[in-house]
């Protein structure tokens, strides 16, 4: 068996990126009813998504959006093609959409998540319903996503699971978020930390 090893610099992270699509609505069997409300933000505050999203990272190492400027966070949040929601549940949000319609006929599952408190309940395959719904009631022609090996393990096979069918695979490396501050040094201890020389 043939394989190549690169080594990645210290102070770097490096995941493999899987590019999954849908070209067509799936048949997407009914889902019980949740005791959540999906709300949708049509202006979000930068304060409130930037918890919501560091809540529902918690346990993994979503960084990407922390890293903006708060010019360059406005700007893709109030850009009216970009669709957030949350996922309500006793006054509280728990879990977030977000679709992003910016490519003309195409959709992107932005973001797709819960805090720690709502994995596994089931409330998953109801907002991927609701993901499918909402982006398929547009014009577009392929819907898509992607997910990486710094996310839960459970990303993956639930979106083949949810009809998306992988066709792209990269190496991304970037910066550890907790060496430059952006998130705190204990985050994602599954993830060992090499220091920068």
């Amino acid at each position: 068996m043939n394989s190549d090893l690169l080594d990645i610099p210290q102070g770097k992270i490096a995941s493999v990126v899987t590019h999954l699509e849908m070209r067509e609505k799936p048949e997407v069997a009914p889902h019980p009813a949740q005791a959540a409300e999906l709300v949708f933000h049509a202006r979000p505050e930068l304060d409130w998504y930037r918890d919501l999203f560091t809540r529902i990272g918690a346990d993994w190492l979503w960084f990407s959006r922390l890293g903006l400027t708060d010019a360059e966070l406005a700007a893709v949040l109030n850009d009216d093609r970009v669709h957030v929601y949350s996922v309500r549940v006793d006054g509280r949000d728990e879990g977030m959409l977000e679709l992003d319609f910016r490519e003309p006929g195409e959709c992107e599952l932005g973001y797709f998540g819960f805090t720690p408190a709502m994995v596994g309940k089931g409330a998953g395959r109801w907002l991927m319903g609701q993901a499918i719904a909402k982006a398929w009631a547009e014009p577009i022609t392929r819907f898509h996503v992607h997910t990486c090996t710094l996310d839960s393990p459970q990303a993956l096979p639930f979106y083949l699971r949810s009809g998306f069918t992988a066709y792209r695979r990269q190496v991304e490396i970037a910066d550890d978020p907790r060496q430059t501050g952006i998130l705190s040094p204990d985050r994602a201890p599954h993830v060992p930390i090499i220091p920068a020389d």
